[in-house]
Formats: structure tokens, sequence, C-alpha cells
């Protein structure tokens, strides 16, 4: 698989080897596309770590694992989460907008995979190196909204 070079391309026509660039990034999250309808970002997740639980009000969002194990979890509430599916590679999660949801990695190997928003939920060009970065992020997002 070619070498893929991992940066928003956005909003710039583009196309990507999906595969090589989810299985090539290290990061937990790096944004390979903004526009102003849709961002694909693809996501490594450490063993034992997770996507992290969280609730998009006004974003569809789909996800697909390129490899690993990991829990899929899904619910009205943050401590209703009553969809609970077991997932590896090839396999796609959709998550409605309003859906409390979280991806646990259950496997022995970093659970590497891609997610498209629609709209977008990350600012163009966000690259998370690890959960904390990305926690961080969103904290300081969420403080200018108010």
């Amino acid at each position: 698989m070619a070498e893929q070079n991992l940066k928003d391309h956005g909003p710039q026509p583009y196309a990507v080897d999906i595969e090589a660039a989810t299985l090539q990034n290290s990061n937990f999250r790096t944004a390979l596309w903004t526009g102003q309808n849709l961002q694909l970002t693809v996501m490594s997740i450490p063993v034992g770590g997770d996507v992290g639980l969280e609730v998009h009000p006004d974003i569809d969002q789909f996800l697909r694992l390129e490899s690993g194990r990991g829990r899929a979890q899904m619910g009205d509430a943050e401590d209703n989460l009553t969809f609970d599916q077991e997932v590896e590679a090839d396999w796609a999660v959709l998550v409605p907008a309003g859906t409390w949801h979280n991806i646990t990695n259950i496997g022995d190997e970093p659970m590497k995979l891609y997610s498209i928003y629609a709209p977008p939920e990350h600012p163009r060009g966000t690259v998370h190196p690890t959960q904390a970065d990305a926690e961080a992020a969103e904290a300081a997002e969420e403080g200018h909204q108010h």
C-alpha cells in the first residue's frame, strides 16, 4: 500500500486509499477531509482504549473498522446503552444524531477505523495525537461556545 499524506485535504476534490490511510494512521484522530456537509477522520484506538462516550445532537456518524476488534455501544442516554454489539475488521457502525455511543477496543492490537461525520464535527485540519489531546481540544472548543 502506498504511503498516504495524512492531512486535511478538504474542501478540494480528493480521492484516497482509505484502507491504507486508516492503517497508516497512528494518531488517536486525524482529519483527512473536511467539507461543508461532511468530514472524514481516521482513528487509532489503543488496546483497552475507546473512542470516548459521547453524543452529537445534530450529526449522523458512520464508522468502519479496518483492523482490530471492538465493542460498539449506543443508547438514548449516557447510562442507557441498550445497543451492544461486538464488531471487527470490515464492520460498519452507524450512529444516528442524538444517540450516545462508544466503541471500545476489546482486541489485542490497536483498533484502526475511519469515521464520517455529517455535518463535520471537528475543526478543519484536526490532529489529536492522543485521546487526552482530543478531550482537551473539545473542552477548549466548548469553552468558546459559551
